[in-house]
């Protein structure tokens, strides 16, 4: 493998936003060491990390994380030192609605639209279609309701986009629904 310089990478100048409150307040992007998106993971498991020199801080905050003793750039992206090889089976990552919403784009497959969404097996599974990231889609209720329990050709209704085991971004941005600016320039464009 070569070697890869990441977008923007050189400093690690403190980036200036405001103090996130709730949900995405300890949200911590985690490059692989070939700065390829891979998790997100607590401010709390990312200092540690930092601390045990597991992982480098590549974007920091304004301010700080204060102990006792010590005060540390509280993390915002950081780095894992080492590759960690990450699974890809499409049967290792778990279905859920979101994730499928997420997919597709929040919006129905059948019609686009982006309201009242349900997930339609596009070959029924009394018809011998699984469960699987190639035969779910995001569909709109009353699209599911008029598709019921027919294959796509017997009612004309196919999917807009084939469906595909989703890329890793879609899970980060389950994990952060909102992404940071600082993240954008290490996500893949589809997920910026």
């Amino acid at each position: 493998m070569g070697s890869h310089t990441p977008p923007g990478h050189g400093s690690s100048a403190p980036v200036i936003e405001h103090r996130p409150r709730g949900r995405d307040a300890g949200r911590v992007l985690v490059l692989n060491a070939t700065y390829e998106p891979i998790n997100v993971c607590s401010v709390r498991r990312a200092a540690v990390l930092v601390l045990k020199a597991k992982a480098e801080l590549l974007e920091h905050a304004t301010w700080e994380l204060r102990s006792e003793h010590t005060a540390m750039p509280r993390p915002v992206v950081i780095r894992l030192v080492s590759y960690v090889k990450v699974p890809r089976d499409t049967h290792r990552r778990k279905i859920t609605r979101r994730a499928v919403f997420a997919r597709d784009g929040w919006a129905c497959q059948y019609c686009g639209s982006r309201s009242n969404l349900t997930v339609d097996h596009v070959i029924p599974r009394s018809k011998g279609g699984g469960s699987s990231w190639d035969n779910i889609v995001a569909s709109c209720a009353p699209c599911n309701r008029r598709k019921g329990d027919r294959l796509p050709h017997q009612i004309g209704m196919h999917p807009r986009v084939k469906p595909r085991m989703p890329s890793p971004n879609v899970f980060i941005q389950l994990a952060s629904p909102t992404i940071p600016s600082t993240w954008r320039q290490y996500l893949l464009p589809e997920a910026a």
